[in-house]
């Protein structure tokens, strides 16, 4: 497994778990509808007064972890919160076309995305054969 397989299995999945750091330093999380760029960013939305919204202004760093079945792959890395312009609308292109009812909700008041940049990996498969197969892969 290497960085370009990882990319293409997160590519194939729509929800995942991000985890942020909250005020006090403990961590919370929350299920979020992800995308995947070929550079293997992940790009979701959510409401600007979100803890994970507030949370990740404040710090950006974030884990991210998806599963299917007894794979599951984690992520550790930075979120950075998307403005208008070129690149977040490049960005959001990427969540539109996984989730097309993304651009109904650009007209909530207060919606706003994210863009998750991993640094580090790891790819679990519970299920090989003839045993588990446990990767990590380096994103630098």
């Amino acid at each position: 497994m290497n960085r370009s397989q990882l990319i293409q299995f997160l590519q194939t999945q729509k929800h995942g778990v991000v985890s942020s750091i909250g005020p006090d330093g403990s961590p919370q999380s929350a299920m979020v509808g992800i995308a995947t760029n070929e550079e293997g960013e992940v790009i979701f939305d959510t409401l600007g007064d979100t803890r994970k919204a507030r949370n990740l202004r404040s710090d950006g760093r974030a884990s991210l972890t998806v599963w299917q079945g007894e794979r599951t792959v984690q992520l550790d890395g930075v979120a950075d919160e998307l403005g208008r312009g070129n690149e977040g609308d490049r960005s959001r292109e990427v969540y539109f076309r996984a989730f097309p009812d993304g651009v109904e909700r650009m007209k909530w008041a207060g919606i706003t995305h994210f863009r998750f940049t991993p640094r580090w990996g790891r790819d679990s498969d519970f299920g090989a054969k003839p045993e588990p197969r446990i990767v990590e892969v380096e994103w630098a």
